[in-house]
């Protein structure tokens, strides 16, 4: 079975685009299982501040105290992960929303429990849950929490989430979805950058703003493990006939003597 796994940030959500859903569903005709991994930062970011939670970020990553924990939990479960959902089942497609924590899915180890409290990295995925969504031509829509020992639940950065997720699954893509079509340098959309390349484009200043968060979370993937990421628009269509949209984010190019 092909599979792809689909990172999509809290903020991207709000504008995913009629395109978008029609070249999943090319995906899907093309006998595609695709996977989805979410976040919900400014929608946490927004109900932190409406609680008075203190917040704060360490090195990109959010530090999460229980309270944090508790509205981060609350949502992405009962918010992102019921929009995305519901996103996918008004154009077709049979989603199934779950919790990172549920059945083990997701277990996980502390990052740094001093400096960055719950967070964590994922260190096992279930693959048995996602088989049994397949098995009945289900979508997942997976949050990004993780269980942990003792029934603590850990916040896992999104972006590795789906680094993990297609890893375990050997997915053929993972792809993750954004406000832009690509990376473009000079005007020209990229069609393939490796990392070496990327650093050198953000330090000549080809890579800059907005940007470099997106090629940054990109590089960071692959340094869990994968291969390559794509980098697409959820704004349009990401993938027609038999092509992809978008900048696909490779690891550094060997050097042979």
């Amino acid at each position: 079975m092909k599979s792809i796994v689909i990172k999509c940030g809290g903020s991207v959500m709000e504008e995913l685009g009629d395109s978008f859903f029609e070249s999943l569903l090319e995906l899907k005709n093309q006998g595609y299982q695709p996977v989805f991994v979410h976040g919900g930062g400014p929608a946490i970011n927004r109900m932190l501040e409406l609680y008075q939670v203190p917040h704060e970020f360490v090195k990109g990553l959010r530090k999460t105290t229980p309270e944090v924990l508790e509205v981060a939990e609350m949502v992405l479960s009962g918010q992102s992960n019921r929009k995305l959902t519901g996103m996918l089942q008004e154009h077709g497609f049979n989603a199934f929303g779950v919790n990172g924590s549920d059945a083990g899915l997701f277990k996980g180890k502390y990052l740094d429990q001093e400096k960055l409290g719950l967070v964590g990295e994922i260190v096992s995925v279930n693959q048995s849950v996602l088989e049994m969504l397949f098995r009945e031509d289900l979508i997942p829509v997976i949050t990004p929490i993780a269980a942990a020992d003792a029934g603590a639940k850990l916040n896992i950065n999104a972006d590795y989430a789906a680094a993990a997720v297609a890893s375990a699954i050997e997915a053929e893509h993972c792809i993750f979805v954004t406000d832009v079509k690509g990376i473009f340098i000079d005007g020209k959309l990229s069609p393939l950058l490796d990392t070496e390349e990327i650093e050198q484009h953000i330090k000549d200043e080809k890579i800059t703003g907005g940007m470099i968060p997106k090629v940054t979370s990109a590089t960071k993937a692959i340094k869990k493990g994968l291969d390559s990421v794509m980098i697409v628009s959820g704004k349009e269509k990401f993938y027609e006939n038999g092509c992809w949209i978008g900048t696909n984010v490779s690891a550094k190019k060997e050097v042979y003597n």
